[in-house]
């Protein structure tokens, strides 16, 4: 039985050691995140998500859900920018959790300009990226489960420019009765180049790992603290810190910060 976890719990990075594809990538709104939970964690949260938003950070986290769970977010982004995120999950006993997901990132409609024409032409477009993703997640030992997401991914401008990709996310997580640890890895957007027109670009394909442990575990207050260590394929290790005071299940504070990030520090 300890021979099997450690291959499943490592089976992710085994597969990464292998892939290695320098250089820019594509369809970077993959990279956004999804929750506000998480976002206010420093997205230190594969190890600490929870219900369908597991679709997005962690498949493996999907086979803990008790019946049906759904979620809804909505950014109002700048400059006429908007960022959509839903997914529905749902255990069917033994058999094990299935989900199924969504993200957009799409303008307005916007006019159609060019240099003869400068208050536009009569026509409008407008600029999107979208993914679907199909999830399935199921328990491997009691306090270990497994998960795989395939996504569609579907980019377009205008209605000369499209381009589509499928990608797959890999996962496995470990849960202790210890203070509610848990550790946990995943593969994001491991799949096919994104072609516009002539040129053709990597999906921002990531490994992640991390963990998360209740520092303070109380009847009426506790404190959780999260980790995690992302390797993008277009950058530099990452790594994030997250906090969670909760207080009696009522209010909840939460903090981060991410370490080796160019622009985002404190959240």
């Amino acid at each position: 039985m300890i021979k099997k976890f450690l291959l499943i719990l490592f089976l992710p990075c085994i597969v990464f050691a292998q892939y290695n594809r320098p250089g820019s990538t594509d369809a970077q709104f993959l990279k956004i995140g999804i929750s506000p939970r998480g976002t206010a964690m420093s997205d230190a949260y594969i190890a600490a998500v929870e219900g369908a938003e597991g679709t997005y950070y962690n498949t493996s986290a999907l086979a803990w859900i008790k019946g049906t769970n759904i979620v809804f977010n909505h950014n109002f982004w700048f400059a006429g920018i908007n960022h959509d995120f839903a997914a529905i999950a749902h255990t069917f006993g033994d058999i094990g959790t299935f989900g199924l997901s969504f993200t957009g990132l799409y303008t307005d409609e916007m006019k159609v300009r060019t240099p003869l024409q400068p208050d536009g032409t009569g026509e409008t477009f407008y600029a999107g990226n979208y993914r679907v993703g199909l999830s399935y997640s199921r328990f491997f030992t009691d306090r270990v489960t497994v998960g795989l997401t395939v996504n569609y991914i579907y980019l377009a401008l205008y209605s000369d420019f499209n381009a589509n990709a499928v990608s797959v996310d890999i996962s496995s997580m470990y849960v202790s009765d210890f203070r509610g640890f848990r550790f946990a890895m995943q593969i994001s957007n491991f799949g096919s180049n994104v072609k516009f027109v002539n040129e053709s670009y990597p999906l921002p394909t990531n490994f992640t790992f991390g963990a998360s442990i209740n520092a303070l575990d109380y009847e009426n207050q506790k404190l959780l603290v999260s980790f995690s260590a992302t390797k993008p394929n277009d950058g530099q290790p990452l790594t994030q810190l997250g906090l969670e005071w909760n207080f009696k299940n009522i209010f909840f504070a939460r903090g981060g910060y991410r370490f080796n990030h160019d622009a985002a520090t404190f959240s």
